[in-house]
Parts: C-alpha cells; sequence; structure tokens
C-alpha cells in the first residue's frame, strides 16, 4: 500500500482513509488515477491516506462460481484487516504516520467499496451464511470458505499484522454493494455512498452485477441507507 500524509502538517493525531481500488475482483491497482487524487486531495486536506492492492483473481475462475466469488470477497476484506491493522501497529511503534486510530476510515470505488461494507458490517464468521447454492446446482458454506482462509485468526483472516484491531470509523462506498442487508445492526458505523442509479454493473438497489444471474446478488445504497436508518 502507498501511504499519503500532509506536507508541512506537524499535527500527530490526524483521521485515516483507507482507499481500495475497483475493477471487479480481476483487474485494478493502486496507482489508478482515480485511487491516487483521492488520496492525494485528502491528504491536501490534514487526512492520511491509503492506496492498498489486494488479492484479485483470474476472470475464468471469478465468473462461474459464486463459491470463488465469495473467496476472492473474503480475500480482499482479509488484505484490508491487516491494512487497518498494520496502521495500529504502526501507531504502537512510533507513530511514523501521525494518525488517529480512534478516526480509521475505509473506503472505495466499485469491489473495493464491496470489500470495505463488508470489512464494517460483517463481524464475525457466523454472520455469513452457512449453505449458498451454485451455479452447478451444488451448495457450499461460506463460513467453512472464511475459516480455512483465516485459520486461527478467524475473521481476522490471514494477511499478517495480528494482535491489533481492524475495526474501522466508517464507510465510504461509491458505487458498492453488500451480500446481506441484515449485517448492517444497531452496533454498527457509519455510512456514506455516492452511486448512480441506473448503475448497470453494480445494482443501485438489489440484484446481480453486471444482470447477470452466476453473479452473487448483492444490495446498493438504495436498499443500504433504510437498512442503516432503521440500525
Amino acid at each position: 500500500m502507498d501511504i499519503y500524509t500532509p506536507d508541512g502538517d506537524t499535527i500527530t493525531n490526524r483521521p485515516v482513509i483507507v482507499f481500495i481500488h475497483g475493477g471487479s475482483f480481476i483487474t485494478g491497482d493502486k496507482n489508478n488515477n482515480y485511487a491516487v487524487d483521492f488520496c492525494k486531495s485528502f491528504a491536501k486536506k490534514g487526512y492520511v491516506t491509503v492506496s492498498m492492492n489486494y488479492r484479485l483473481t483470474l476472470p475464468f475462475f471469478f465468473f462461474p462460481s459464486k463459491e470463488h466469488q465469495y473467496e476472492t470477497l473474503l480475500n480482499a476484506i482479509y488484505d484490508a484487516k491487516a491494512a487497518v491493522r498494520y496502521l495500529r501497529k504502526d501507531y504502537e511503534n512510533g507513530n511514523n504516520y501521525g494518525i488517529d486510530t480512534s478516526a480509521i476510515f475505509i473506503g472505495g470505488y466499485s469491489a473495493g467499496a464491496a470489500t470495505s461494507l463488508h470489512l464494517a458490517y460483517v463481524d464475525n464468521i457466523n454472520d455469513l451464511p452457512n449453505s449458498v447454492m451454485d451455479n452447478d446446482g451444488s451448495s457450499f458454506n461460506p463460513q467453512s470458505i472464511a475459516s480455512s482462509i483465516g485459520g486461527i485468526n478467524g475473521f481476522e483472516g490471514d494477511a499478517g499484522n495480528y494482535g491489533y484491531s481492524s475495526n474501522v470509523s466508517g464507510v465510504i462506498s461509491f458505487a458498492g454493494a453488500l451480500i446481506q442487508l441484515s449485517w448492517i445492526d444497531n452496533d454498527d458505523v457509519p455510512l456514506a455512498t455516492a452511486h448512480g442509479t441506473a448503475d448497470s454493473t453494480v445494482n443501485y438497489n438489489c440484484g446481480a452485477a453486471f444482470g447477470q444471474d452466476f453473479v452473487v446478488s448483492m444490495c446498493g445504497p438504495g436498499e443500504m441507507h433504510p437498512q442503516a436508518n432503521l440500525a
């Protein structure tokens, strides 16, 4: 990940925004222009910003199998959790970036926004469904996938910097969506979104990405915000 800090600013308790690029979990990079522009813009406003990479997959594997889609999303979540933990780890080891660990926010675009939303609102492995029907008629267990990847670290994942919290203070979603609305509950952090109502890639309300039934159905801000208002 690349970390952007305000030039000439001596404040040592700045809020942080971790930004995650989009690309349908098959493409994209932390150096994408919009990611760099976002991070530079907010660094100039006094934030510490982070543009991070995460594990991607190949289109051949991602699209035919919902099981692999869950696995790919979980890998991205675990990588993002490790990035948040790194910031708190650095804070305890000199606070080189001058951050406030009580004000770490996460967000992103498209797949990056989906990663951020699931990091913030899925509290533990047991929140995940234990049986999902795949495209070939078989079923799989997302809880088992999460446990297999996370191992002894559970829903903190497999990407390092253990022993620190991966909790965030809020989510910024650009064209993101969440698999299950009920994951947003009373104990959860605030949500800010920007999303086109006619988005044909990620549904503003609920539906499969790209309008294709072989992709896991997710719900955008048209449904997330009413749920957040109830929580």
